[in-house]
């Protein structure tokens, strides 16, 4: 099953933002294509993870069904045109290097933002969706709980989740420390600004405002994530309302002025947060009693220093998953002598049972009892060794020859088939 392991991968490694907004996958769209994968090929094990930047499908198949599966998925995103993206995609046609690309993605090595702490939630989301589908099998359930307690051991023993490494991220983690439960307005929904509400929408209980120039950009987000949005020429409304601001609007003047502050009289303690450049907010807005403003750079300052740590942490980052890998690989070897070792153990006490049979028509039910305990002591014993030189082997890279000859030394196909 290791070696029949692979995966599709579209990520922003080499697509574009359009490219991954046109291929990302619902819940809905994810198990959608699942299902057809099921109906369509000789699959198992299959794992949808889709996120802003990635859309990747792992799967377990004798034949190499890569070509086939982006096929299927750019035709079930309504792309005619496939060839044009085909170089978008990253192909993983061994288990090796299909694994070691899970577990690096799930730790958040491939991240936009190394060390995303999304990202193991969203690998968990994935997985529920194939145990709902009946699609996970041992491999796969093996697979991601070696990644998970691998995660929490990068958790436990690095840097590698302290602190907000990107400025969105870490103007959330600002804000989570100026007041319980403010009421939030966002101003400006460029990238910046729509990664600041992608970020908030993981706080339950978010009281958040969408603002921006274009309507439907505000109103498509809105519903995406389930916040509210205000038309842009209520937008002092709204700062009435709010309690912090966070703005991105994109301009060659301050948007946020002393003028403006000082019409919205009677204003209760404002923050602002400026993540524009050039600024969005007016330096003189401080001068106002009850308002203060935070700019990009302390922000950036504060992702920079978290940035840092967590790529000073990639080293051992990276020796833990090469020890986790390692182990999975291990059992993943030994899976292979599994149905051996059964047929042998099948074989031996069938011998036993018999041999039981023929020799104690006149012993006591106390007698038998003991002479069974005897002999299946015995029969433990003999396995021992045959089954520890079957795992060796494993490590190896030797079992399928060990596997012949236990084979023929007990003739384990013939004893299968009588039994």
């Amino acid at each position: 099953m290791y070696n029949q392991f692979k995966s599709v991968s579209l990520s922003h490694k080499k697509a574009p933002v359009d490219i991954r907004e046109q291929l990302a996958l619902t819940e809905e769209g994810a198990k959608g294509i699942m299902i057809k994968l099921k109906d369509f090929f000789d699959i198992a094990d299959v794992l949808v993870v889709s996120t802003c930047n990635r859309t990747e499908i792992y799967y377990s198949a004798a034949d190499d069904l890569n070509g086939q599966i982006v096929k299927l998925l750019l035709l079930e995103k309504g792309v005619t045109d496939i060839p044009r993206f085909l170089p978008y995609f990253e192909l993983f046609s061994s288990g090796e290097s299909a694994v070691k690309h899970l577990f690096e993605v799930a730790t958040g090595l491939h991240s936009q933002v190394v060390g995303d702490m999304q990202i193991p939630n969203q690998i968990k989301h994935a997985y529920q969706w194939s145990a709902d589908l009946n699609m996970a099998g041992p491999f796969l359930h093996r697979l991601l709980h070696t990644i998970f307690f691998a995660n929490k051991r990068v958790a436990q023993e690095t840097f590698f989740r302290d602190g907000a490494a990107s400025v969105s991220y870490a103007a959330v983690e600002l804000l989570e420390g100026l007041m319980p439960n403010p009421k939030i307005l966002i101003a400006g929904l460029g990238e910046i600004g729509s990664d600041v509400c992608r970020n908030l929408a993981e706080k339950e209980g978010a009281d958040v405002t969408l603002v921006n120039r274009t309507k439907s950009r505000s109103e498509k987000l809105s519903q995406e994530l389930g916040f509210r949005f205000a038309e842009v020429e209520d937008i002092e409304t709204e700062i009435s309302r709010a309690d912090i601001i966070i703005t991105s609007i994109a301009a060659d003047k301050p948007f946020f002025t002393k003028e403006m502050m000082v019409r919205l009289r009677g204003m209760s303690f404002k923050y602002f947060i400026d993540l524009s450049v050039p600024r969005s907010v007016s330096p003189e807005v401080e001068e106002i009693p009850g308002v203060m403003l935070y700019t990009i750079d302390s922000i950036r300052s504060r992702a920079d220093e978290a940035l840092n740590r967590r790529m000073d942490a990639v080293p051992h980052v990276r020796e833990i998953i090469e020890e986790a890998v390692t182990e999975f690989n291990d059992w993943s070897r030994e899976m292979i002598v599994s149905p051996t070792i059964q047929k042998l153990k099948g074989a031996l006490e069938s011998i036993r049972k018999e041999e039981l049979t023929r020799f104690t028509k006149s012993l006591s039910e106390s007698e038998l009892e003991k002479v069974d305990r005897i002999t299946a002591s015995m029969m433990q014993k003999i396995l021992k060794l045959p089954v520890l030189q079957l795992k060796a082997a494993c490590k190896r890279g030797e079992a399928e020859t060990l596997i012949d000859v236990l084979n023929d030394l007990f003739n384990l196909e013939k004893q299968k088939e009588s039994h």
